[in-house]
């Protein structure tokens, strides 16, 4: 057959589904052999929005998404959605195309080394130079980008090698199990845990992947310790909980940060270095515990004294059982500290001011949402607020960045999400920045038929830099734009636009649009105001109190 047909037979045999792309000539036969397949072709406004969904798939699912873009520009705008699944460690595979290799036609137009611009945020980036490779490379693509810690890995099909024949075999998939952790160094997390005072588990963002949830719920039930998460760590366990403490969305000077400093022991679970470590190692200061899939990085703040390593879910479960019941500690304090979260996350849930304050918009958005429904949050300040206020009850529902943390990618995460889970509410809740970056997949959006509700907070600015700009002591200066009539841009487009024009109307509007279904775009006036007020001045008079 011809080896464009092998690479999408190769895909089928993975299990994919759906390939989203921009295609450009170069990837003709391959547009050609996907035409027959049982591969759906999603075809997006922009390189960056298809290859921010199939990382996203990846994220949901654990299996990679699959990407498509031809040589040159189309290639080069897929490298900020790999830095993305290269950090958030979210399995990707990006087929790109290129000039033939045989012979040249064009000298060198649109020709760069996409390979080797993409190897440095790649697992594995390698150009296919002839059809025979193609079914062990298509394996071990998958293999690399799935295996942990996931990422990206990167494909070049140049247009003559797509189209020559091949009789190549291809290579079944088969599931990788990862091994439970050593019994002598269970044994030693255990007698550390028993021998703690005054211990707290960490979730962060590798205890996200591969359904750790029920081992790790029964861990602290079984135990009575608190835990706490990352951002990226969210939903893991029931943050509705009463042994959770809250998360950490802030670097320091919160009232979590209370409690931490005071914990003796902390179990870290799917530790990851590229989120903001919510705590620092000293010489002589709390112990570590790492459990994870694979061992520490060790830097000066984070040296762990015990590394469980191995399947995260077994090795927790294994740690169940063998402490086998409550540890006696005194964990009053973690419950005052946990009382003064709740206390502030509930100020300003009800406050008519407008336009809207972050608070009242976070708790009417928890209020709309299920627990299982998602919400997907581009990158800006409201980040924060949604972190540390909106309470995840699910693995997975709380879909945000705090890894490479870019723009742009909030709108085709939450499209992804609501292609995969059409019994769902999923929201999209984006900055007028961040929005504007990769807006035009509303159309895909509309396209495609989804139920999707697109929130847009609209301070005509770039908020979280003008927060940060007022925190070092600079003017004020440099950071404001306008903005188009986002309710004539969404219907522009076929979606379905609202403007809330009171705080007591986002509740019901919210709930009319879910319920109408469709593509619907929400723009909410917002008031930064209180990002100095609440998480600068009032957190660091109330928090030397604990």
């Amino acid at each position: 057959m011809k080896a464009s047909d092998l690479i999408v037979k190769a895909l089928e045999a993975e299990g994919v589904k759906h390939i989203f792309a921009v295609p450009g000539e170069e990837n003709l036969d391959l547009v050609e052999s996907l035409r027959g397949s049982s591969i759906q072709l999603v075809l997006t406004r922009h390189e960056q929005g298809a290859a921010f969904m199939a990382a996203t798939y990846g994220r949901l699912t654990g299996r990679a998404g699959v990407c498509m873009a031809t040589l040159g520009p189309g290639a080069t705008n897929f490298a900020t959605p790999a830095a993305y699944a290269h950090l958030g460690a979210f399995p990707l595979i990006m087929i790109t195309g290129q000039k033939p290799i045989k012979k040249s036609k064009q000298g060198q137009f649109q020709i760069i080394d996409v390979v080797g611009l993409f190897d440095p945020i790649c697992k594995m980036s390698k150009q296919i130079v002839h059809g025979n490779t193609i079914p062990s490379l298509v394996r071990e693509a998958f293999r690399i980008a799935e295996e942990e810690r996931p990422g990206a890995v990167l494909l070049e099909l140049p247009e003559d090698i797509a189209a020559e024949p091949t009789d190549a075999l291809l290579i079944p998939r088969h599931e990788r199990h990862y091994a439970v952790a050593d019994e002598a160094i269970l044994n030693e997390a255990v007698s550390m845990i028993r021998a703690a005072r005054m211990p707290l588990v960490l979730l962060g963002a590798g205890s996200n992947r591969r359904q750790a949830r029920l081992a790790l719920s029964e861990f602290i039930e079984t135990t009575g310790i608190p835990f706490f998460n990352t951002q990226m760590g969210k939903g893991v366990v029931d943050e509705g909980s009463p042994q959770f403490l809250g998360t950490a969305a802030l670097s320091d000077g919160d009232y979590l940060h209370c409690a931490i400093a005071r914990a003796d022991l902390i179990i870290n679970v799917g530790h990851d270095v590229v989120e903001k470590p919510p705590f620092f190692m000293t010489q002589g200061g709390k112990k570590v515990i790492h459990v994870n899939y694979r061992s520490a990085q060790v830097d000066q703040v984070y040296f762990p004294q015990v590394e469980v390593v191995g399947d995260v879910a077994r090795s927790v479960q294994r740690l169940t059982q063998k402490i086998g019941r409550k540890l006696e500690c005194d964990f009053t304090y973690f419950m005052r500290c946990r009382d003064e979260v709740d206390l502030h996350i509930k100020e300003g849930a009800d406050d008519n001011r407008f336009p809207v304050i972050p608070q009242r918009l976070v708790a009417d958005t928890r209020k709309v949402m299920g627990a299982k429904d998602i919400i997907a949050l581009d990158n800006g300040i409201y980040k924060l607020w949604y972190a540390r206020n909106y309470k995840a009850y699910e693995p997975n529902t709380v879909l945000l960045d705090n890894a490479l943390a870019t723009m742009g990618a909030g709108l085709p995460s939450a499209m992804m999400a609501a292609m995969l889970y059409s019994d769902r509410r999923v929201m999209a809740i984006c900055g007028d920045g961040g929005f504007m970056m990769n807006s035009q997949e509303m159309e895909t959006a509309v396209r495609l038929g989804l139920n999707l509700v697109v929130t847009v907070l609209n301070d005509s600015s770039y908020g979280m830099i003008r927060w940060k700009q007022e925190h070092a002591g600079f003017p004020d200066w440099g950071l404001q734009f306008g903005n188009p009539d986002f309710v004539k841009y969404a219907e522009s487009y076929g979606a379905t636009g609202h403007r809330v024009e009171s705080a007591a109307q986002i509740l019901p509007l919210f709930e009319k649009a879910f319920k109408a279904g469709g593509v619907h775009l929400v723009d909410v006036p917002v008031d930064y105001s209180e990002n100095k007020r609440v998480l600068i001045d009032e957190l660091a008079a109330k928090v030397c109190l604990l």
